[in-house]
């Protein structure tokens, strides 16, 4: 290895996920909601696209 190269650290994919997972979490629940409501958009839609953001987070 030369002295240029730095080790990263092998928990850096794990906080990646973590925060990605947060990021979807948080839209789904608060963000998209609020978007939601303010466009006009049906709530049986609303809940598909929640349900998918989910999906995602528990993807990551």
């Amino acid at each position: 290895m030369t002295p240029n190269q730095q080790e990263v650290p092998a928990d850096n994919g794990e906080m990646t996920s973590l925060l990605l997972g947060a990021g979807f979490a948080l839209a789904s629940l608060i963000i998209l909601p609020a978007v939601a409501q303010r466009i006009g958009l049906g709530s049986s839609l609303t809940i598909a696209l929640r349900g998918a953001l989910m999906r995602a987070a528990n993807r990551v």
